[in-house]
C-alpha cells in the first residue's frame, strides 16, 4: 500500500490509501470508527469505506450547516495565511486594520468562487481558496526596486494608515498585483474552456509536478522564520500543539453532546483532533499568549525580545474594524499592469493547474462519484481560471485554486455531498461581511503565525515529493532530474535577487520579466523539470506516467451516473439550450450515445433510480433475516 497523492496544506490527516488494486479505502481505524454503522461497507466500490452521503444527496439542513461551517474551518488556516504573508511586501505591517480588511476580502470572494465551481464547474464538493502557487511569484514581483517599501513604513512610530501618502504606497502595490492576476487568469479561463488542458496533460508528469509544488513552499522559509524568531518559545508551542493533535491524538475520540429523534440527548465520538487540529493548535497558543500578556510574563518594551507575543500590541484592530463591510470590485481603485508581473503570475497559474486537476479525481474518489470526464475537469478549470479573474477584480492580494485540505476531510467525515460545501461557501460570504472576523484573525500573534507556517510549508513541501512515487526512483535519470531541478529553483533565484543589475539588458519592461521569472522558483524548477523530463530518454514507466495516467484515468461506464454527477444544473444543456452543436462544447457534456433527446435520458435515470431502490430494500431485506 502506498500513501494517495491527496495534497495536505493544513497539517490534517488523511487516511486514505491506495492498494495494490488500485482500490481507495481509509484506514482500518478510522473507517471502522466513523462509518454510520460502526461497520465497514460489505460493498466494494471506489471508495471502499461507506458514505453517509454521496455527491448528489441532499443531507438534513442542520446537517449541512454544521458540515459547511467545519469545512470553511479546515479552510481557514490557508485563507488567513496568505494576507498575512503578503502584507509585508505590501508595505501593511503596521496596518492591521487594512489586513484584517484583506482577510475578509479572500472570505468573501473564495465563497463566491466555491459556489460558481460547486454548481457551475466540476461539480464536485471542493472548497475554492487562495492558492501559495501564486504567492511566490507575486513576491518576486513585489521585490523589484520599483515596489520595494518605503523605510519609513517599517517604523511604526512613522506611518499613519489614514494618510493619503501611505494608503497611495500600499494601494499602488495591490493594483498592480490585481492586474497580473486578472491578465493571467484569463489563460487559465482560454486553457480551460478550450480543452486544452487535456492537451497539456500529455507532458506534463510527476517529474514536472513534484519540483514545481515542493519550489511553491521552499522559498517561504524566510516568511516563516521571521515570524517565528519573534518568540521561539511560543512558537514551538504552537508547532507542539499541531504536530500533537494531528499525529499523536488524531486517532483519539472526544464525546460531545448531541440530539438525535431515536436516542434523544446522548454523546457522540467524534475525531476532533483530526478534524481541526490547526484551528486548535492556533486558539490555545492565542489563548495562553493572552494569558502571559495578562500577567505580564512577557516584555511591556516594544523593543525587547518577545514583545510581539502580547495579544495587546494588535489589540486595537477589533474595535477599529467595522461591524459589516461588504468588499467590492475595484475597491483598491483601477487596476494596473506590467509584463513582469503577467510572466510571473503565468507560473503560478500554470502549477495552480496541475494541482486542481489532482483534487477533481481525488475528490472524486473519496465523494463516492465516478472519475470526472474531460468536459467537468475542462470546465473546472475555467471556472477557477473565472475565480481567479474574481480575485484579481476584487483585490485579495492572490488568486484561487482548488484545497485539498478539504478534500482529505471528506475521507474524514464520509459526507460527500455538495450541498454541504455549498453551506460552507455561504459561510465564507457571511464572514467576508463581519468585519469583526477578519480583524479577529488579523490579531493573532506573530509568533502564533509562524508556527503555524512552519508546520504548514513543512506539508506542502513533502506533498511536492510525494508525487516522485509514481516514479522508479532508483533510476539515477530521475534522481538526477528531480534533485537538479529543485537545487537550481533554489540557486538561481538567489543569485537573480542578489545581482540583477547583472541581468538589465536596456529595456526596462524586459529587465523586470527576466527579474521576476528568474527570482520565482517554482518557475525555475518546473521548466527545468519539463525540460529534462521530455528530453532525456526513458521508458513511460521510468518516468511515472503509466501509474500517473492510471491512477487519473476516467470510467466510461455508467453513463447516467455521470450525467447525474457532471451535468450542468437546471437542465441547461439537456431541457434548455439543447441546441445540437452544444455538446461538441470542450467544456459541455455529451449526450448519452444512441440517444434521441433528454426524455429517453430522463427515463434512462429514472429507470436507474428505480432499480437502485429496489437492490437496497433486497439487500435491507437480506440484512433483516439474517
Amino acid at each position: 500500500m502506498t500513501l494517495s497523492s491527496d495534497k495536505e496544506l493544513n497539517g490534517l490527516d488523511n487516511p486514505s490509501f491506495v492498494g495494490e488494486d488500485g482500490s481507495h479505502h481509509c484506514s482500518s481505524q478510522g473507517c471502522a470508527a466513523r462509518s454510520p454503522d460502526g461497520g465497514r461497507d460489505k460493498s466494494h466500490s471506489s471508495s471502499s469505506s461507506k458514505l453517509a452521503y454521496t455527491v448528489t444527496d441532499v443531507p438534513p439542513w442542520y446537517l449541512c450547516i454544521l458540515l459547511g461551517i467545519q469545512h470553511f474551518l479546515t479552510a481557514m488556516g490557508g485563507l488567513v495565511a496568505i494576507p498575512l504573508i503578503l502584507s509585508k511586501e505590501l508595505c501593511l505591517q503596521h496596518d492591521l486594520l487594512t489586513q484584517s480588511h484583506l482577510i475578509s476580502t479572500i472570505f468573501f470572494v473564495s465563497g463566491i468562487c466555491t459556489l460558481l465551481q460547486v454548481l457551475f464547474g466540476v461539480r464536485l464538493p471542493i472548497i475554492q481558496g487562495g492558492t501559495f502557487a501564486f504567492l511566490t511569484p507575486t513576491l518576486a514581483m513585489l521585490s523589484l526596486p520599483k515596489w520595494k517599501c518605503p523605510a519609513w513604513t517599517q517604523n511604526a512610530s512613522l506611518v499613519n494608515a489614514s494618510s493619503p501618502e501611505f494608503i497611495e504606497v500600499w494601494q499602488s502595490r495591490m493594483r498592480e498585483v490585481q492586474g497580473a492576476i486578472i491578465v493571467a487568469s484569463c489563460f487559465q479561463i482560454f486553457v480551460g474552456f478550450s480543452g486544452l488542458i487535456g492537451f497539456l496533460m500529455r507532458f506534463i508528469g510527476p517529474l514536472t509536478i513534484a519540483p514545481t509544488i515542493t519550489l511553491v513552499a521552499l522559498p517561504l522559509f524566510d516568511s516563516a522564520g521571521d515570524e517565528a524568531g519573534h518568540h521561539w518559545g511560543i512558537a514551538f508551542m504552537t508547532i507542539s500543539f499541531i504536530v500533537l493533535f494531528s499525529q499523536y491524538l488524531k486517532d483519539v475520540p472526544v464525546l460531545l453532546p448531541s440530539y438525535q429523534r431515536g436516542k434523544k440527548c446522548h454523546f457522540s465520538a467524534v475525531y476532533l483532533f483530526q478534524i481541526f487540529p490547526v484551528l486548535l493548535g492556533l486558539s490555545l497558543s492565542w489563548l495562553l499568549c493572552y494569558l502571559l500578556t495578562v500577567t505580564n510574563v512577557l516584555p511591556v518594551d516594544p523593543t525587547a525580545y518577545g514583545h510581539l507575543a502580547r495579544t495587546d500590541t494588535r489589540g486595537d484592530v477589533l474595535s477599529q474594524a467595522p461591524w459589516f463591510r461588504l468588499p467590492y470590485p475595484g475597491q483598491w481603485g483601477v487596476p494596473t499592469v506590467s509584463p513582469a508581473g503577467i510572466f510571473g503570475i503565468l507560473a503560478g497559474v500554470i502549477s495552480s493547474m496541475l494541482e486542481s486537476v489532482g483534487d477533481y479525481y481525488a475528490c472524486a474518489r473519496l465523494a463516492g462519484a465516478p472519475p470526472p470526464p474531460k468536459h467537468a475537469v475542462s470546465r473546472g478549470i475555467g471556472v477557477e481560471g473565472i475565480g481567479c479573474l474574481l480575485a484579481g477584480a476584487w483585490g485579495t492580494g492572490n488568486g484561487t485554486t482548488s484545497y485539498s485540505e478539504n478534500v482529505g476531510a471528506l475521507g474524514i467525515t464520509k459526507v460527500g455531498s455538495r450541498m454541504v460545501i455549498v453551506a460552507g461557501a455561504c459561510a465564507m460570504l457571511l464572514s467576508g461581511i463581519f468585519g469583526k472576523v477578519g480583524a479577529m484573525l488579523a490579531s493573532i500573534p506573530s509568533p502564533v503565525i509562524g508556527g503555524m507556517f512552519l508546520v504548514m510549508f513543512g506539508v506542502i513541501t513533502a506533498v511536492g515529493i510525494s508525487n516522485l512515487q509514481y516514479t522508479d526512483m532508483n533510476s539515477s535519470r530521475n534522481i538526477f532530474i528531480f534533485g537538479f531541478s529543485v537545487f537550481a529553483g533554489l540557486t538561481i533565484p538567489n543569485w537573480a535577487s542578489k545581482n540583477s543589475t547583472l541581468l538589465q539588458t536596456g529595456i526596462i519592461q524586459l529587465d523586470q520579466v527576466i527579474q521576476v521569472l528568474l527570482t520565482t522558483g517554482m518557475f525555475v524548477g518546473g521548466l527545468l523539470g519539463f525540460f529534462l523530463d521530455n528530453t532525456i530518454p526513458g521508458t513511460q514507466e521510468e518516468r511515472g506516467l503509466l501509474a500517473w495516467k492510471s491512477s487519473h484515468k476516467g470510467e466510461a461506464g455508467n453513463f447516467q451516473l455521470l450525467s447525474k454527477v457532471y451535468d450542468l444544473p437546471f437542465g441547461i444543456g439537456t431541457k434548455h439550450c439543447a441546441v445540437s452543436w452544444f455538446q461538441y462544447l470542450p467544456a459541455c457534456p455529451k449526450r448519452l450515445p444512441g440517444s434521441k433527446g433528454t426524455d429517453e435520458l430522463k427515463a434512462a435515470r429514472e429507470a436507474s433510480s428505480v432499480k437502485a431502490s429496489s437492490e437496497r430494500d433486497s439487500e435491507l431485506g437480506a440484512d433483516t433475516q439474517i
